[in-house]
């Protein structure tokens, strides 16, 4: 990279006090990430509606869950690999090799001729996708100034509303008319328009080392063990929620013996008590994601197999939240509220455990199923008052040098939490009869307990609460920047 003369320096400064992330200096690379984003979000939200059909074709339905698993393993190993590269090398590496490995592992998957190729091209995507996104956090911490960063991370949001809501219906259609390789196949040549706009603007202003004594050093061997270590635990935690029987306690304690160490030496000193500062900015986003997703995941099957809906319709109760949660996002980032981004926190937090509490209430039929819509509404709401402004708040606690190792961190308590959370929900759904009738079988309008439901719900809104109350810690005592453990 070629370094800016004093004078060029100047007048960034001042081309950056005026204008938004749209402006001349920040639209390319805005449109470029902000477009990436958005394809992985669309690719997210349209995987879910082509995989039954890959897996019944590929006779691979027995091994169904492992194409959501294998994703999300080595998806831990990608972020902290790219917390690693960006700092000593900068996000430009990780962030081109992760896009590359999405869009492989995307042709994997789309021209997989049995189930074990797909699931290894599912594996590819989540390493791709944990490099891009923690590379994603980088750039923004280092080539846009501070007062543009809750805005960029609003963009960040706003780009998965349309995927939200369009994602499912598009994949079906393809699916349906084109076959469900399609849904995989036709994302990677969308990539290079993205990559053409952002790429010359991050070699400018966020590639190479913060420092050169940072880039002359090698990765730290012991934080990719720990890496290693939390992927596999994590696989062996699933492998283990989805089998009810004593003997898959086994894997269960192998995969929470290689977490446990594993997560403390990755995330920063003092999370899991609630250190004020850097610690419960990462605690809390595992906290909000984990509460919530393992709670709408839950969301559909309760309203098709209790309340009679469609899949379709129990789809659309959940669509008006993308919207909701991009509006959270914006307002987060007005200059006005700033000041008040804590207490923005909190109401968000409280607003998520009331929405996670209020969803059960549909268990009744006297109560309208559009309840949950609305509730949820208000959740996802909250939901963009807290995920976008923990970006925020770690960029800010972050020292330059390490931006990447704190960006993993918060993308891991973000992912271990849903997986940790997902896995207890599910066997508590499960042992309490979730997916049976009285009798014992499946039924499809009213084989899940009540009961079930309920343990899936009531827990995760306890969890939210916990939630608030982290929100209080945010600001560390002492003006001083919280760093995290050097490994």
């Amino acid at each position: 990279m070629t370094a800016l003369e004093p004078g060029d320096a100047v007048a960034v400064d001042v081309v950056e006090q005026v204008g938004g992330v749209l402006s001349r200096p920040y639209r390319a690379l805005s449109v470029g990430m902000v477009s990436v984003v958005l394809l992985i979000a669309f690719e997210a939200t349209a995987v879910g509606t082509a995989m039954p059909v890959a897996a019944r074709e590929l006779d691979g339905v027995a091994q169904y869950a492992f194409a959501f698993s294998g994703y999300f393993t080595t998806s831990l190993f990608g972020m902290v690999l790219a917390g690693q590269w960006s700092d000593r090398r900068g996000p430009l590496g990780a962030l081109t090799t992760g896009i590359g490995a999405f869009a492989v592992g995307l042709v994997i998957a789309g021209t997989a001729r049995a189930m074990w190729v797909f699931i290894l091209g599912r594996a590819v995507q989540g390493l791709g996708g944990g490099l891009v996104i923690v590379a994603l956090y980088v750039v923004v911490g280092r080539a846009y100034p501070e007062r543009l960063r809750p805005a960029i991370m609003a963009a960040f949001a706003a780009g998965w509303v349309v995927p939200s809501i369009v994602g499912p219906l598009a994949s079906g259609a393809v699916t349906e008319h084109l076959g469900w390789r399609w849904v995989f196949l036709g994302i990677p040549v969308l990539v290079v328009l993205p990559l053409a706009l952002a790429l010359p603007q991050i070699r400018r202003r966020a590639s190479g080392p913060v420092d050169a004594e940072a880039g002359a050093h090698s990765f730290d061997r012991r934080r990719i063990r720990l890496a290693l270590g939390i992927s596999l635990g994590a696989g062996l935690l699933q492998y283990a929620a989805q089998d009810l029987r004593p003997l898959a306690l086994l894997p269960g304690l192998a995969g929470a013996a290689l977490l446990v160490p594993a997560v403390r030496g990755l995330l920063p000193p003092g999370t899991y008590r609630a250190a004020r500062g850097l610690p419960s900015v990462v605690l809390l986003r595992g906290l909000a994601a984990g509460s919530f997703i393992a709670a709408e995941s839950f969301v559909p099957l309760m309203l098709v197999s209790r309340r009679g809906l469609s899949p379709t319709l129990a789809g659309f109760s959940l669509a008006a939240g993308g919207g909701t949660w991009a509006l959270g996002s914006w307002v987060q980032s007005r200059p006005r509220v700033r000041q008040y981004r804590e207490r923005l926190m909190t109401v968000g937090m409280v607003l998520v455990a009331a929405a996670i509490t209020t969803a059960p209430s549909v268990l009744a039929h006297s109560v309208p199923v559009w309840t949950v819509a609305l509730g949820w509404g208000f959740g996802c709401f909250g939901m963009g008052l807290v995920i976008a402004s923990t970006g925020v708040l770690l960029l800010q606690l972050s020292a330059p040098e390490e931006a990447g190792a704190n960006s993993a961190a918060l993308q891991i308590s973000d992912a271990l939490a849903d997986v940790v959370l997902l896995s207890v929900t599910g066997a508590a759904f499960a042992a309490l009869g979730g997916g049976t009738s009285a009798a014992g079988t499946a039924t499809a309008a009213d084989g899940s307990h009540p009961a079930a439901f309920a343990a899936v719900f009531l827990p995760m809104a306890g969890v939210a609460l916990v939630g608030a109350w982290v929100t209080t810690r945010l600001r560390a005592r002492r003006p001083e920047r919280c760093r995290s453990r050097r490994l």
